[in-house]
């Protein structure tokens, strides 16, 4: 899943090769991809892109008065090309929304963008609005990850009884980490993602805040200027333990050890972060504390 650092790229990306060109088509090719009807996506077609940005994990591109809002979900991708096919895309393939812009003085070729999705399970959309906060998942987001100091992050977790993983990855609570980014952030922290979010001590909270930063903001270095089709292979190439399990831990040389739920999964090192203790498969077992 694009989380907040690939999504910051994505926006660069597009910074760079699509602002201030003109949108000569908009093809939605599935009927799952639109959560919003009116105005119609056509809208677009004739104005041209003028800005991007991000709210959490979602993509916005401002047109005019209208935003274009993309959450890609899971499995979702944008996918650009500076040689559009002629041909659209069919309905209900892996392409869910196709933009294409005209060539202009900064950028003599016409180019465009493929919204994908891999998989059966389609859960990327697109809304167009004209304010972002429209989007209901954008309206309920909270303090971006990256925004937060750590007496903030300290008020934000005060109190809270779930998992500590499972709080940081939650959009409302924080925006933008999700299951990879949780995952090196407690590792490189030497944090149990199964510890009480609100009874980190002062040490933990100092820790936790920091590494947030440090982390999300070293990936969003390493992605901010790449190749869009690129990105996904840096986020792996960056990682230390999210989805290498039974792998070495590269600070000790325990092995990886991951916890696996109905459709995910994730992955830890038991000696920095949990004392040495395996934390229980929950499909198997209670989880141990």
């Amino acid at each position: 899943m694009p989380e907040l650092p690939e999504i910051t790229a994505l926006a660069a990306f597009l910074q760079q090769h699509a602002v201030g060109r003109r949108v000569r088509s908009a093809m939605v090719t599935s009927l799952n991809v639109l959560t919003t009807y009116h105005p119609p996506m056509d809208t677009i077609v004739g104005r041209t892109l003028d800005g991007t940005g991000r709210h959490g994990k979602f993509l916005d591109l401002t047109f005019g008065d209208l935003h274009l809002v993309l959450h890609l979900a899971r499995a979702g991708w944008l996918r650009w090309t500076d040689n559009p096919a002629a041909k659209p895309p069919k309905m209900g393939g892996p392409i869910a929304l196709r933009i294409l812009f005209d060539a202009n003085d900064a950028h003599p070729e016409p180019g465009g963008f493929d919204v994908t999705e891999a998989g059966t399970k389609k859960s990327v959309t697109a809304a167009l609005v004209a304010d972002p906060q429209q989007v209901p998942g954008v309206a309920r987001l909270g303090p971006d990850a990256l925004s937060l100091g750590r007496d903030e992050l300290a008020e934000i977790l005060a109190g809270r009884t779930g998992r500590l993983k499972t709080t940081i990855t939650e959009q409302s609570v924080i925006a933008g980490i999700g299951n990879a980014y949780s995952d090196e952030i407690l590792h490189t922290a030497k944090l149990s993602p199964f510890a009480t979010a609100g009874k980190l001590n002062a040490d933990e909270l100092d820790r936790l805040s920091a590494v947030m930063h440090d982390v999300l903001t070293d990936a969003v270095e390493r992605s901010v200027g790449g190749q869009a089709a690129r990105l996904k292979g840096e986020k792996r190439s960056g990682l230390r333990v999210h989805a290498r399990t039974g792998l070495p831990c590269p600070v000790c040389g325990d092995t990886i050890a991951e916890v696996s739920f109905a459709d995910r999964s994730f992955q830890y090192c038991p000696t920095c972060q949990t004392g040495g203790k395996k934390l229980a498969d929950r499909r198997l077992s209670r989880l141990l504390r």
